[in-house]
């Protein structure tokens, strides 16, 4: 019989860091209001509206400065700066919301407490998640089931999304397979248990692209495992789930099986509230473009002299081209050679330009995209014609990324920067249909919060 250890999921990752911060945080001030002399933020029934803004701000600050992000929480030097960012930020605000907060203290060394209390609070935690729980002790130790073909192209893709996630090796299903993966030790069939009881494995993922190449001796011992209980996932779901992205490069005839579109699609309600918010975003936008306007004039002027504005054909919803605006970030007649893709440190970017990219005050003009229609805020990056009609041809499924409006920004924005080369693309298109498949009001949040990152980082292209 085996053993299950003790291991974290993503997800479980995410809300002890979470759920622990806030704990912490407020039992550090609760001990600084009991043992000492600091009465600016105390507990009590009257008070509770205080922990709440208290609980929100934090929430909110620690995930647009990616204090929750596994791979720099599980590194000190990493999540330091994010940490000290965080708690400015959430003693700033708490402290500009006297409505609901405590009034200013009549002693301001009391706000310094209260900033060393979350500080120190948040980086206690840290250090013990760091030392204890992102060990190799809490690792999930998982066991592939597949062809050497995309062992090691699965090996990365999830490795890079979680550092605890520890894949000790696959069970080969092509024996007589000359390719042999770098990344991991490769196993055969009678070898299962054996690697399952050695390497304390809590998790198999079956990544074979032909079922048939499962033999029946191989099949009774995966039914055997799943009968006593052992967790057996198969890859495309838990890569989804994991890595919030569909690998359609790895689905087959069967890929109806992956894409039973969000029913927000045709909820009449969800959209009714993406248009009621499209609106009222494109309208504050125009306001904030108008009030913006003289100084990327006069920074035009300067730094990149020409037209202020530019338009190019794009491919929207249901394929039909449109005119998108932006304020000019490249140089007059940097495509009279024919369109080329952009890429990152692009020469034809003027100095100016970069700045307008970086902070994504060239995107504002697209509002006006959003009031004619063209365009949501939150969707697929609208592509070139001649981008689309390329990658289709290389890419499946590329063209159902126009199922929805395309956005001013989006899931494959916010989690992929650059998209220079046909691989970037076919990443990009992951988190694409991975938004269109499961939209809905959170994940638009999400997408809005790390848009916020985005621009608090200079992650602009």
């Amino acid at each position: 019989m085996f053993k299950n250890p003790i291991s974290f999921n993503i997800s479980e990752r995410k809300i002890l860091l979470r759920l622990i911060d806030i704990c912490i945080v407020l039992g550090v001030l609760y001990g600084l209001s009991s043992c000492f002399e600091f009465d600016y933020f105390k507990m009590s029934n009257e008070n509770w509206s205080w922990i709440i803004v208290l609980i929100l701000y934090i929430t909110i600050f620690g995930t647009v400065f990616e204090i929750y992000d596994l791979q720099k929480s599980s590194v000190f030097q990493s999540t330091l700066p994010n940490v000290v960012l965080t708690t400015v930020f959430v003693v700033a605000f708490y402290l500009m919301t006297p409505y609901f907060t405590p009034f200013l203290p009549e002693k301001r060394i009391q706000i310094l407490f209260f900033f060393l209390g979350i500080l120190g609070g948040i980086l206690f935690w840290r250090a013990i998640y760091i030392t204890f729980i992102s060990t190799p002790r809490f690792y999930k130790h998982v066991l592939l089931v597949g062809e050497p073909e995309y062992i090691d192209e699965i090996v990365t893709s999830l490795k890079g999304v979680d550092p605890n996630y520890n894949i000790v090796g696959f069970i080969n299903c092509e024996p007589d397979n000359s390719k042999k993966p770098t990344l991991t030790p490769s196993y055969v069939s009678a070898d299962l248990n054996r690697v399952i009881a050695e390497h304390k494995v809590s998790e198999i993922l079956v990544a074979t692209y032909n079922s048939e190449l499962i033999t029946s001796e191989l099949y009774q011992e995966l039914m055997s495992l799943l009968e006593r209980g052992f967790p057996i996932k198969e890859y495309t779901q838990a890569f989804e789930e994991m890595t919030y992205r569909i690998p359609v490069h790895y689905l087959g005839k069967d890929f109806y099986k992956y894409f039973p579109f969000n029913r927000n699609n045709q909820n009449k309600l969800y959209l009714l509230q993406r248009w009621i918010f499209d609106t009222a975003f494109a309208l504050s936008g125009c306001v904030v473009g108008l009030v913006l306007l003289p100084l990327v004039f006069i920074g035009n002027l300067i730094g990149s002299r020409g037209p202020l504005f530019y338009k190019q054909v794009r491919v929207g919803l249901h394929g039909k081209p449109f005119s998108i605006i932006k304020f000019r970030s490249m140089v007059v007649d940097a495509e009279k050679n024919g369109a080329v893709w952009a890429s990152k440190n692009d020469a034809r970017v003027t100095a100016f330009g970069k700045f307008l990219r970086r902070t994504r005050i060239d995107e504002i003009p697209q509002c006006l995209n959003v009031l004619k229609g063209d365009m949501s805020l939150i969707g697929p990056r609208p592509e070139r014609p001649k981008f689309v009609k390329e990658l289709a041809e290389v890419i499946p499924f590329y063209e159902a990324r126009h199922m929805v409006k395309p956005g001013i920004t989006g899931w494959a924005q916010v989690k992929v920067r650059y998209g220079e080369t046909v691989a970037d693309s076919l990443m990009k298109l992951q988190y694409d249909l991975f938004y269109i498949k499961r939209r809905s009001f959170f994940l638009d949040l999400n997408i809005l919060v790390k848009t916020v990152t985005a621009v608090v980082f200079f992650r602009g292209q």
